[in-house]
C-alpha cells in the first residue's frame, strides 16, 4: 500500500525542539543519513516509532513530540531510561569513574545490579572504548579495548541533561521489532534500522547477518512492514543493497543512497558504498526514487 501525502508549502517544517547530536556513537549508526531522513519523513505523522533505535541519531535530530523507542539490547535501552529519569543520579555514578586504562578494564570487569550503575558503566565503556563502539562477544560480553582518549568526559553534563531533556516523555521499551510496532495505527511513522552490513559479496550479506539479525529475520521484517503499510502507517526501511534485499520490498519505493566508507584509514582506499532505503509514502525527491 504506497500512500500519498497532501501537498505542503514547505515539507520541512521545523519541529517544536530542535535537533540534539546522539548521546552514542553505535555500529551502523544513520547520524549520516539524517538530514536526508528530515527533509522526507511526514510532518503529518501523529507518533513515531523507531525500533532499531541503536545511538539514536535519527530520533534526537527529528525529535518527535510522541514517540516509542526500542531496542532488543537490554543494557542500551536501560542507559536511555536511566538518562530520561535519573540524569542527575548517573551524572553522579559517571563522576565517580575515573578515565585511566587500569580503570577502564576494571569498570569492564564489573556486573553491577543497579540500573543508574549499570547505565554509568554503560556510558563509561562506551565513551571511552576504542573507537568509542559497542561490541559484545558470543557470550555477551562487553570486549572492546580501551580507547587511550585521556581527554574524553564520560560525565559530560551538558549532553546527558540535553539527552534526558530530549527522552523526556517519550516511552522506551526493549522489545523485538514486531513486538515494539503492534500499536502503531493508520497515520502513525514508522522508521526501520535493522543491523546490516554493506559490505557483501555474493552470499556474503546473508552469512555476515546470522548471529546478530538472520534472513529469517529480515524475512519477518518485511512482512511486518507490510503489514504496518496495509494498516496506514508511513514506513521508512533502511537496508543493505543487495538483490535479495530488494526483493523483499516489492510494491515499497527504493532509493539507493551513497556514501564514503569510513573503515580504512586513508582517504585513497575508502570507497563509495552504497544502501537502500524504502518507504510506502510518496514524499522522497529525487530521480534516483523508483518502485521496487
Amino acid at each position: 500500500m504506497l500512500l500519498r501525502l497532501p501537498r505542503r508549502a514547505n515539507r520541512s517544517s521545523p519541529q517544536k525542539a530542535g535537533p540534539l547530536p546522539p548521546l552514542l556513537k553505535w555500529p551502523g549508526g544513520k547520524r549520516w543519513l539524517a538530514d536526508e531522513l528530515l527533509r522526507t519523513f511526514p510532518v503529518e505523522a501523529k507518533r513515531y516509532f523507531e525500533p532499531f533505535l541503536g545511538g539514536a541519531a535519527i530520533f534526537f535530530a527529528f525529535r518527535p513530540e510522541r514517540a516509542t523507542l526500542s531496542d532488543a539490547n537490554p543494557e542500551l535501552v536501560n542507559c536511555y531510561i536511566q538518562v530520561r529519569d535519573h540524569p542527575e543520579r548517573l551524572l553522579r555514578a559517571l563522576s565517580r569513574l575515573r578515565n585511566t586504562k587500569a580503570n577502564y578494564y576494571k569498570v569492564r570487569s564489573q556486573e553491577p545490579t543497579d540500573p543508574v550503575e549499570r547505565a554509568a558503566r554503560f556510558l563509561f565503556l562506551t565513551t571511552l572504548s576504542f573507537n568509542g563502539i559497542f561490541r559484545q562477544n558470543l557470550h555477551g560480553v562487553f570486549n572492546v579495548p580501551y580507547g587511550r582518549k585521556t581527554h574524553l568526559n564520560p560525565a559530560d553534563r551538558g549532553a546527558i541533561i540535553a539527552a534526558s531533556k530530549g527522552l523526556h516523555g517519550k516511552t522506551i521499551i526493549c522489545e523485538d521489532f514486531e513486538k515494539a510496532t503492534e500499536l502503531a495505527m493508520s497515520g502513525d511513522l514508522v522508521y526501520f534500522d535493522p543491523p546490516y552490513t554493506v559490505a557483501h559479496g555474493n552470499n556474503g550479506f546473508i552469512k555476515y547477518n546470522a548471529k546478530i539479525f538472520s534472513w529469517d529475520d529480515q524475512v519477518r521484517l518485511a512482512k511486518t512492514a507490510q503489514r504496518l503499510s496495509e494498516r496506514g502507517c508511513f514506513v521508512f526501511v533502511s537496508n543493505a543493497d543487495h538483490e535479495s534485499i530488494r526483493s523483499l520490498y516489492r510494491g515499497f519505493h527504493l532509493k539507493v543512497l551513497q556514501r564514503h566508507s569510513k573503515i580504512a584509514a586513508s582517504s585513497a582506499f575508502r570507497k563509495a558504498i552504497t544502501e537502500c532505503l524504502f518507504f510506502n509514502a510518496e514524499v522522497i525527491r529525487g530521480t534516483n526514487s523508483k518502485h521496487t
